[in-house]
């Protein structure tokens, strides 16, 4: 961006007005910003939806500059993708000592996310813009998820070093059985997902893991 307002914004940030190649000193980029930027992001997500969610809006509710935000972020959709893989970063294969206790507890927190109103604002919407751009769907498949996949491939390892079970297993079926049955239920037909169904879905999807095994399929 460019014009006064912007050099103003510079020097307010602590920069020169030189050109970009010129600068050698600055404000480095605020982890403190970053944090507050994409909770109002998520934030207005659950309050407006993904229609009615600006960078203007998100700046004032995290208390920066627009121009902050449009250095960092190119539109709305990167900044959405980020703050989807920042909230979704928490996710952990929780140890509960058993290969199915280990499931029930870890993909209840996968559910505990799909369930939010910002998660759910923010897939469906990016699930139709990335139909159209091919290098945002590169970056939600590579920011989002496939940090979730990397959970299952740990999950397994972890149940190998139990000897519950051995060897290799096909990763990304488990994983496309998971995320498509979750994402299917609650963001497309829109129902809950309580503790008597998770249990039957991760009775159902071992079960299937293991027949697949018994009968050479992974």
């Amino acid at each position: 961006m460019s014009g006064s307002g912007d050099d103003g914004q510079r020097a307010t940030d602590g920069r020169t007005a030189a050109g970009p190649g010129l600068r050698t000193r600055g404000r480095p980029r605020s982890a403190e910003a970053d944090t507050a930027i994409l909770t109002a992001t998520r934030t207005l997500l659950a309050e407006r939806g993904w229609a009615d969610l600006t960078i203007a809006e998100v700046a004032a509710r995290a208390g920066v500059a627009k121009t902050t935000l449009y250095r960092r972020w190119p539109g709305k959709a990167d900044l959405v993708v980020d703050a989807m893989a920042e909230l979704f970063s928490h996710l952990e294969v929780v140890d509960r000592g058993s290969m199915f206790q280990d499931a029930l507890a870890t993909v209840g927190q996968y559910v505990t996310l799909l369930q939010l109103p910002e998660t759910q604002a923010a897939l469906l919407a990016l699930a139709s813009e990335a139909d159209r751009d091919a290098s945002l769907r590169a970056k939600v498949r590579g920011q989002v998820i496939d940090p979730q996949r990397r959970l299952v491939y740990e999950a397994w390892e972890r149940a190998c070093a139990r000897g519950e079970v051995e060897g290799e297993t096909d990763v990304d079926l488990i994983f496309d059985m998971i995320c498509g049955t979750l994402v299917h239920r609650i963001l497309i037909k829109g129902e809950p997902v309580d503790e008597a169904y998770l249990t039957r879905f991760v009775s159902v999807l071992l079960a299937g893991v293991a027949q697949l095994r018994m009968s050479g399929g992974i």
